[in-house]
C-alpha cells in the first residue's frame, strides 16, 4: 500500500487542527498540551474508524512523545532566564523517574477503559487546581525537603504518565506551596516535563508492541504521524496564543477551559459506563 493511500485527508486535517488548538491554548492559558491532546487524539481516531481496545494507550503515549520536543524548548527558554532551580529538578525529578516507571508498569496492566477512567477522574482534580490562580498557592519558605520532593515527584510522575501530560499543573502548586516563587516554580516545572515525557514515551513504545488496529505510522503506543504534524504546529500557534493573552480576558477564558475539561471528563466516564 502506497504511503498516501494509508493517509486520509480527514486524518491529516483533524490532527493538524488539534495541534493548532493545543499550541494556542498553551500560549494563551499556560497549560500543558496533553490535557487537550489526549482526548483530542482519542476522538479523532475513534471518529475515523480506529477501534482498538488500547486506543487510549496510543493517545497517552503519543501525547507524551509530543511533550519531549516542546518541553525541551520551553525548559531551555526558562533556563536562559534563570528561572529553573536545578536542585529541585534533581530531587523532584528523581521521584518523577520512579513515578514514570510505576506509571508505565500500571499502564501495561490496565485496559483502555480503565485508563480512560483514570484520565477522566484526574481531569476533574486538575480542573479544580486550575480554578485557583497560581499566585494564591504562594507560601513562605525556600522549597520542599528532599523527602517531600521525592515523594511528591513519584506521585506526579505516576499520574502524569497515566494521563499523558507534563505534570506542570501539579508541580507548580506543589513548589509554590513550599515557598518557591511562581516564576521559578513554572520554570522548574517546565524542565521536569521532559523528565516525565522521554522515559514514559519510550516505555509506551515498548509495552505497545504487537497491537493491531492502530493508525498508520504507529510504533508501539506512539503515533509518529501525529508527532510530525502536531509538534511544529503547536509551537507556531503558541506564539499568537501568548500574544492574545495580553489582549483577551484570560481569567474568563480559563474558566471556559476548565468547563471544557469537566465536559470531556464527564463524556469519557459516560462512554465507559455506557459501554
Amino acid at each position: 500500500m502506497a504511503i498516501m493511500d494509508m493517509l486520509s485527508a480527514e486524518l491529516l486535517f483533524f490532527i493538524a487542527v488539534l495541534g493548532g488548538v493545543a499550541g494556542f491554548a498553551a500560549g494563551l492559558l499556560g497549560i500543558g498540551g496533553g490535557i487537550i491532546l489526549v482526548p483530542g487524539l482519542y476522538y479523532i481516531f475513534r471518529t475515523l474508524g480506529y477501534e482498538s481496545d488500547m486506543l487510549m494507550h496510543l493517545c497517552v503515549g503519543t501525547s507524551l512523545a509530543i511533550i519531549v520536543p516542546t518541553g525541551l524548548s520551553s525548559a531551555r527558554a526558562h533556563y536562559m532566564k534563570g528561572n529553573v532551580r536545578t536542585d529541585l529538578v534533581k530531587t523532584i525529578g528523581f521521584g518523577i523517574v520512579l513515578g514514570v516507571i510505576a506509571g508505565t508498569l500500571i499502564a501495561d496492566r490496565v485496559s483502555g477503559e480503565t485508563l480512560k477512567l483514570v484520565f477522566s477522574i484526574a481531569l476533574f482534580g486538575l480542573a479544580g487546581l486550575m480554578m485557583i490562580p497560581p499566585e494564591r498557592w504562594q507560601h513562605k519558605g525556600d522549597g520542599p525537603s528532599r523527602f517531600k520532593s521525592v515523594l511528591a515527584g513519584t506521585g506526579i510522575g505516576t499520574l502524569s504518565t497515566l494521563m499523558g501530560i507534563g505534570g506542570a499543573t501539579m508541580n507548580v502548586p506543589f513548589m509554590t506551596l513550599n515557598g518557591v516563587s511562581i516564576h521559578r516554580a513554572v520554570g522548574s516545572a517546565s524542565a521536569m516535563g521532559p523528565l516525565i515525557a522521554l522515559p514514559a514515551c519510550i516505555g509506551f513504545m515498548m509495552i505497545g508492541q504487537g497491537e493491531s488496529g492502530m493508525p498508520p505510522f504507529t510504533f508501539g503506543f506512539v503515533n509518529f504521524l501525529a508527532i510530525a504534524l502536531i509538534a511544529p504546529i503547536s509551537v507556531l500557534c503558541a506564539i499568537p496564543g501568548a500574544k492574545a493573552a495580553h489582549a483577551l480576558p484570560t481569567k474568563k477564558l480559563r474558566l471556559v477551559f476548565i468547563g471544557l475539561m469537566i465536559l470531556i471528563a464527564v463524556k469519557m466516564i459516560y462512554g465507559v459506563i455506557a459501554g
